[in-house]
């Protein structure tokens, strides 16, 4: 049996066991892996929700405009609806989200305005005042506020939470969540404890957000709020859709330790999420003291990893940002027995740079004029040569001297070394800490590689 359009595949995401990264966990996890949704994320439940309210309500019309200030994913989910039922869509949202959001928002017929990310709420710039602004100056529009649209919320309580409790047979002892607007965690929350007052309810929160310690003083810090890299959870207000009582415990997990951990959902687990699901699963094994054999905690994995290719999933991303712990051109010289670099001069002869290669067993051995790095003997170009002239030890070294070798950083990774390596470059160079110049070699590599 077919179905009538696109949001009928809305909700009855899977329930999957996580078994490589929590396998030193006492419990159970499961992952609601919500990037089955149509448009990827769990934010096509309550944009759906919120438009549906909103039709009910007559604050759109046939023909309409909605906006909303998003970070993606509920723009996602609202671009759908309106595609399958006739309406414009205008989204604001920030310089912080990944390109791939705003591309894929473009791509089902959205206009996006990016707004600055450093700003206050208030601030006349601010993604939620530019969303604001529009909704007065558009004709009939809707301005949809996910932040305070108790529909939000709602979805969640219909849905969400009933699918977990069913997926679970009533078996389910905590639900983590990375929370943002709130609708997710108070929702899916209630519906559980109102099934069951034992289950534990924990949100993760970000490093720059103030949800953390509003849950736990009540007071509303500006100090706690500074930029941070995390998407989609985090806030540095307190929407409306939260109530507080239906959460036991927050948890803060840092920029770095949510984006390592969705990498490793991809690498060992085939869950290819976002950033908010590698933070979310991280508060897990922060909280895992509390856990204990009998547990089965239900993880929200919000959204899909095609969002953050150039992010998350970047290597040079992660590296810029010092979140891949990594071997570098450094730890490779200082995990060798000799340090000294065996080095020739143009003025040498041919016979001198055979008898250094013998000597150290070396087979790239840069030439330096002046200090400077003006190119390379080796192993195999000399070889070549004599082949075609049998006297070419009495050469000198300015004579056969072949292509410089490449300089790089003293910190350049491992990986990234072995692009410049290759059959007509066999070595890289570098200058340590003291301004000396050191070699790697593609022995030194293969052998890095293999520890």
């Amino acid at each position: 049996m077919w179905l009538n359009n696109i949001l009928e595949t809305i909700g009855h995401t899977p329930l999957i066991r996580l078994n490589k990264i929590t396998k030193d966990l006492p419990c159970t996890v499961l992952a609601k892996v919500e990037y089955f949704n149509p448009g990827n994320s769990i934010k096509d439940r309550m944009a759906l929700k919120m438009l549906e309210v909103a039709e009910k309500e007559g604050k759109i019309k046939p023909g309409g405009t909605i906006i909303e200030g998003t970070s993606g994913n509920t723009g996602m989910g609202l671009a759908l609806a309106a595609c399958v039922k006739g309406y414009k869509c205008i989204f604001t949202t920030t310089d912080k989200q990944s390109k791939e959001k705003a591309d894929i928002l473009r791509a089902v017929g959205a206009e996006v305005i990016v707004c600055p990310t450093n700003v206050e709420p208030e601030d006349p710039r601010s993604y939620y005042s530019v969303s604001k602004r529009l909704a007065t100056e558009v004709p009939n529009s809707w301005y949809v506020n996910q932040y305070d649209n108790l529909a939000n919320r709602q979805a969640h309580y219909e849905q969400t939470g009933p699918e977990i409790w069913e997926q679970t047979e009533g078996k389910v002892t905590h639900l983590i969540v990375a929370t943002g607007t709130g609708g997710t965690i108070i929702g899916t929350g209630k519906y559980l404890k109102e099934k069951n007052p034992n289950i534990k309810v924990w949100a993760v929160d970000s490093y720059g957000s103030l949800l953390k310690k509003y849950f736990e003083t009540g007071e509303l810090d500006p100090n706690e709020v500074y930029p941070y890299i995390s998407e989609g959870f985090g806030e540095d207000f307190v929407p409306e859709n939260y109530d507080m009582q239906y959460i036991d415990e927050f948890t803060k997990v840092t920029d770095k330790d949510g984006a390592v951990m969705a990498r490793r959902l991809a690498k060992e687990e085939g869950m290819f999420c976002g950033y908010s699901a590698g933070s979310c699963l991280q508060g897990v094994f922060q909280l895992k003291d509390q856990l204990k054999k009998d547990d089965v905690v239900v993880c929200i994995f919000h959204d899909h990893g095609s969002r953050y290719v150039g992010k998350v999933y970047n290597d040079e991303w992660m590296l810029e940002r010092g979140f891949l712990d990594v071997n570098t051109f450094k730890d490779i010289i200082r995990g060798r027995k000799t340090q000294k670099l065996i080095s020739l001069t143009k003025e040498n002869t041919v016979l001198e740079a055979i008898s250094l290669m013998k000597k150290y067993d070396i087979e790239n051995v840069p030439v330096f004029d002046e200090g400077k790095n003006i190119g390379a003997i080796s192993e195999s170009g000399l070889f070549d040569k004599m082949l075609n002239d049998a006297n070419i030890k009495s050469l000198m070294v300015a004579d056969v001297i072949e292509k410089a070798y490449p300089e790089v950083s003293f910190d350049t990774p491992v990986e990234r070394l072995s692009s410049y390596i290759n059959k007509e470059n066999g070595a890289v160079l570098s200058k340590d800490e003291s301004g000396q110049f050191q070699i790697v070699t593609k022995y030194d590599i293969i052998q890095s590689l293999s520890k």
